[in-house]
């Protein structure tokens, strides 16, 4: 039975979609702008673990996220670079498309993009201003709070609260520090559309609200992001959403924790900051998932060198036993020997470790036993029968490939001839190094090999290689 700890009652629940077996979940994508930063991928990679769990359970899971193409950070970004806000836009859409390729992250059934929704959300704001919740000031409409009595049931704080301590921005035209823009007056040179109250651009809420209910229904199952979201944008999207149409709006919200970076806080004023590609030009994806997985998604993480170090070991253990059981099987026949293994057991371990709202760092303890388990039989026996084998990489491949994302069964592309070829004369290189006792030469070599992809192993036979998914 899976449960889920739901933001908007702070517990965990049983999971019951509206309409099983089909689940819709929401999550709110980057504002193009930018590469976007790990932290950002933690968010992502974990919503994406999420869904391939729910799928892996069974549920036909209808996944989007929106990505806001309009924004006071893209119209900075294209009058510092002398470019139109949507030619910053089109460009970082198309990096984060291959960064997340690249995060092995399953495509979303649909991206929307803000500028394709312009009339939904202008219907939205004129339904909540027919009905008193919203008003006009000179061209620019506004949210009235007051209007709305669970304002602040997702962030667990009443409203006056809220006035208190909330980052709001000075603006009198407000009837209360709360209400939130859901219009905004075109300023000089800014882009704009038409609407009822003039030129104009639709504020950051109101966009993730009219996406989220024209391609999922008013009422839909799950909506996710990171922790930062809360407050103020979640907690407006439920107001202008149940305001306007009356329902209740997403039944479940997941919250992502944050991402320090050396035990500190990542932020460019520190100068810690990393986008999700520079990372990856030092780590492999599976090492980046693999790393996030072993934590659960809701708490706090520390980033840093050595941990993602560690997990790219891990990965490496992972991918080592894939490769074997490949091997395996294409020497190995049904005439093997038969031994007794439970592989329902493991997977009830991973499936308890899942259900508990997916606790994914449990879960990937039971890959690492599961791992050291068939290790130690295959060391122990000479010829297994080929169902082990099958029912081994039966396993790895619905857990560790199709929910983690960690390892891949698919086959390696060769590296060209000549490129093998070179490796060999590194390794001979190497070779006579050692034997001259010029280890720093030797190392260098190896280390230099492996941030290729090329992993050297030594025997007394000598040594070979093995490329890895970088």
């Amino acid at each position: 039975m899976l449960k889920i700890y739901n933001t908007l009652t702070k517990q965990k629940e049983e999971f019951s979609p509206l309409n099983p077996p089909l689940v819709k979940m929401y999550m709110c994508g980057p504002t193009v702008y930018d590469y976007f930063h790990i932290g950002n991928a933690r968010s992502f990679i974990m919503s994406d673990i999420v869904r391939r769990y729910l799928e892996y359970k069974g549920y036909v899971v209808t996944f989007v996220m929106n990505l806001t193409d309009v924004d006071d950070k893209i119209i900075k970004k294209a009058n510092q670079e002398k470019k139109s806000a949507r030619e910053v836009a089109e460009f970082y859409i198309k990096e984060f498309f291959s960064d997340i390729e690249k995060l092995k992250i399953k495509p979303a059934t649909y991206y929307p993009r803000a500028t394709e929704f312009m009339s939904d959300m202008i219907d939205m704001i004129k339904k909540l201003e027919e009905k008193g919740i919203a008003y006009n000031v000179d061209g620019n409409v506004f949210y009235d709070v007051s209007k709305f009595n669970g304002y602040g049931k997702l962030s667990g704080k009443n409203t006056d609260e809220l006035e208190i301590g909330a980052r709001v921005e000075v603006n009198e035209e407000k009837k209360h520090p709360l209400d939130f823009a859901l219009w905004k007056k075109a300023k000089e040179g800014e882009p704009y559309w038409d609407s009822p109250w003039g030129k104009g651009r639709p504020g950051w809420h109101i966009e993730c609200s009219a996406m989220s209910c024209k391609l999922l229904g008013e009422s839909f199952d799950i909506h996710a992001g990171g922790h930062d979201l809360i407050f103020p944008h979640h907690e407006n999207e439920i107001a202008q959403s149940e305001a306007a149409n009356e329902k209740p709006f997403a039944k479940y919200w997941l919250h992502f924790g944050f991402l320090n970076i050396n035990e500190e806080k990542m932020s460019k004023s520190l100068g810690n900051f990393f986008t999700a590609r520079e990372v990856l030009k030092k780590y492999s994806a599976e090492a980046v998932r693999l790393f996030f997985a072993q934590a659960h998604y809701r708490g706090p993480l520390n980033f840093s060198d050595e941990l993602l170090q560690a997990a790219e070991k891990g990965v490496e253990k992972l991918q080592n036993l894939s490769d074997k059981i490949e091997d395996e099987l294409q020497k190995n026949s049904d005439e093997g020997k038969q031994i007794e293994f439970d592989f329902n057991n493991w997977y009830e371990k991973f499936e308890q470790a899942m259900d508990d709202d997916f606790n994914s760092a449990q879960a990937v303890a039971v890959m690492f036993d599961f791992t050291r388990e068939v290790n130690r039989i295959i060391a122990e026996n000479e010829s297994l029968n080929k169902d082990f084998y099958n029912n081994v990489k039966s396993f790895l491949k619905k857990t560790a490939e199709d929910v983690l994302g960690v390892i891949s069964f698919q086959k390696k592309e060769s590296l060209p001839s000549l490129e093998d070829d070179l490796i060999e004369l590194l390794i001979k290189i190497r070779t006579e190094a050692k034997k001259e006792k010029n280890y720093a030469l030797s190392d260098k070599i190896r280390d230099e090999l492996k941030n290729l992809g090329v992993i050297l192993q030594d025997t007394k036979d000598g040594t070979s290689f093995k490329k890895v998914r970088r």
